[in-house]
């Protein structure tokens, strides 16, 4: 088997994870720019608090097209593996610390666009899982 980096799939994943988070970051530099603290809701400030969020809905299409596109069954059940685990660290965390904003006046809010960003963490989590679990597999 070919290792990720030299299969197809992963090589048009990165193509396309690349590109879209060049548009992320540039597009929180923009807003956060362009837009003041508090500002009122007009068509520019919401145009621009929404460009990060096209550019997040593209890595999770880039993450689907690469399910799609992945061939081996072994890697794509790798990924899939990745993405409940990243799913269950995610659904853990927001409803402990839910809890914890419920119940504590101590805790800070948590801000909701953070819950990708956890879940991207949670990919990392689901690497070590499949490594530990499926030995040093390929696509983990």
């Amino acid at each position: 088997m070919a290792s990720p980096p030299k299969n197809p799939a992963y090589l048009r994943y990165t193509k396309r994870m690349l590109p879209l988070s060049v548009l992320y970051v540039a597009a929180i530099a923009l807003a956060t720019r362009l837009v003041p603290d508090n500002a009122p809701a007009s068509v520019t400030t919401v145009g621009l608090a929404l460009l990060p969020g096209f550019a997040v809905l593209g890595w999770i299409w880039a993450m689907g097209r690469l399910l799609v596109e992945l061939q081996d069954e072994y890697l794509r059940m790798l990924e899939v593996r990745k993405f409940l685990v990243a799913t269950g660290v995610t659904l853990a965390v927001c409803s402990v610390w839910g809890i914890l904003e419920l119940f504590s006046p101590f805790v800070p809010r948590m801000q909701v666009f953070l819950v990708f960003p956890l879940w991207a963490l949670g990919l990392f989590v689901g690497v070590v899982v499949n490594r530990f679990t499926q030995g040093g597999g390929q696509g983990s």
